[in-house]
């Protein structure tokens, strides 16, 4: 049997470890699953002959390395910040390693040094990244095979409530890390490419310069800048590319309300609140407010935002509750965002029958006989309820079919990667159609870049 390793038993992992289970027999797998609270693994997983749970602190060294050198490969399922120490134990005992986020710089720096070893540790492969990757360069290449040059490139994706659960005025919940969200954005301006021009959005901009999208049967969204469009420029092999844009999509009217909460500071989490523990709500929202004697909570914020009164997005403030004198932030030394996460948490947590719903959208424009020719290519997904999410079954499904790849030998790109060539895109996709995860590609007239500056 070929031991499985994964790190990490959280929201994101019960497709990945359906599916590894269903596969164990086939692919002879003893599937390792380690939690810091395993007692959080659903039942149906632990009574499975081919699977095996332990407990495991991702900071005790010694028992993780165990792990890991008693392993064949392994699966890091833990938050982005905590892969490198699990990278470094995987390059010291030779290890093939899959990730679902981002390359960090300091997994990337250890790219010659995991090729010189043979080694393959394979990141970005879970929905965005990994499956905007796989469907954006399947239909690429096809464009590059056919003699076209691509001279516009814009992709989006969203992690939204799916429509029959779509019951608050925000038209969202959390259907992944909630602090995730609440700091979207941060850490610099947005970077992209517009018409053959760098151009720049700083963090207080990007939710009110938005692109709208319309999908067949699904209605329109709204999309705001990814941090760093740029980064993908030489991976994609884009260097002379005319526009260049990735976003997060979101329905209609979320990004301007959610615009208040960064005017007004609620999304800070550079330093921390004294006595937020027992602060309620009101006196909260209130901290970021000007003095005044007489006028109320509510109609000092009104007027520093210039917000009406019988304006939509006053009623999503409302719909929080976000001026109760008796909800209490409750938590110890709060950052702002911090708070207005446990607060956002009360109301955007999924319920148990809740369904969520992944949105993708590419937009590739090329030129090809001196013409301009774009193709659209779609692709919605709808979750099960609040344990089989859209968003767990889009993550884990292409992590685990790709760590089957590996361990079967049909990737065989060295070192430091992510899903960009043929060779990984191209199973993984199409047994993505049997679980219903398709993408719809339409011819449309070549329309060029479309931000709206709202």
């Amino acid at each position: 049997m070929r031991k499985v390793l994964i790190i990490g038993a959280g929201k994101s992992s019960s497709y990945l470890i359906k599916y590894l289970v269903e596969q164990s027999s086939l692919e002879h797998l003893h599937i390792i699953i380690t939690d810091i609270k395993p007692q959080n693994i659903q039942k149906a997983f632990s009574e499975h002959q081919n699977v095996q749970i332990i407990s495991l602190d991702i900071f005790d060294r010694q028992k993780r390395a165990n792990a890991i050198e008693n392993s064949d490969i392994v699966v890091s399922m833990l938050p982005a910040r905590f892969h490198i120490e699990v990278a470094k134990d995987c390059l010291h005992y030779n290890k093939n390693l899959v990730t679902a986020s981002y390359v960090s710089t300091e997994l990337l720096n250890l790219s010659n040094a995991v090729k010189n070893k043979g080694l393959i540790f394979l990141n970005e492969i879970g929905v965005d990244p990994g499956l905007d990757h796989m469907s954006a360069m399947s239909l690429i290449d096809k464009i590059r095979a056919s003699g076209g040059k691509i001279i516009l490139f814009e992709s989006f994706t969203g992690g939204l409530i799916a429509p029959e659960s779509d019951n608050n005025l925000w038209n969202y919940k959390f259907t992944w890390n909630p602090r995730n969200v609440v700091i979207a954005g941060q850490g610099g301006a947005a970077k992209f490419i517009q018409e053959g021009n760098y151009k720049y959005i700083p963090y207080n901009r990007i939710f009110r310069r938005t692109e709208l999208l319309e999908i067949d049967g699904y209605g329109r969204f709204e999309a705001y800048a990814n941090r760093d469009s740029l980064k993908y420029q030489s991976a994609y092999n884009f260097e002379d590319i005319d526009t260049l844009y990735r976003g997060t999509i979101r329905r209609v009217g979320f990004c301007r309300a959610w615009n208040i909460f960064v005017q007004l500071g609620l999304t800070d989490d550079s330093y921390t609140i004294e006595g937020s523990e027992n602060m309620s709500y009101r006196e909260f929202i209130n901290l970021f407010l000007p003095y005044n004697p007489t006028d109320s909570v509510e109609l000092k914020l009104r007027h520093a935002l210039k917000i009406d009164q019988d304006d939509i997005v006053w009623e999503k403030l409302e719909a929080l509750d976000l001026f109760s004198n008796t909800k209490l932030i409750g938590i110890q030394n709060a950052t702002p965002a911090r708070a207005l996460q446990s607060i956002l948490e009360k109301s955007w947590t999924l319920d148990h029958n809740d369904k969520d719903m992944i949105v993708m959208y590419h937009k590739v424009g090329y030129e090809k006989a001196g013409k301009k020719y774009q193709i659209d290519s779609t692709m919605v997904t709808i979750g099960e309820d609040q344990t089989h999410t859209a968003m767990a079954k889009t993550v884990g499904l292409p992590v685990a079919m790709a760590t089957i790849a590996i361990l079967n030998k049909e990737i065989k790109e060295k070192g430091v990667s992510i899903p960009l060539s043929k060779e990984i895109y191209a199973p993984i996709l199409k047994k993505l159609e049997d679980y219903g995860i398709n993408f719809k590609e339409k011819k449309v007239p070549y329309l060029g870049y479309n931000e709206l500056n709202l």
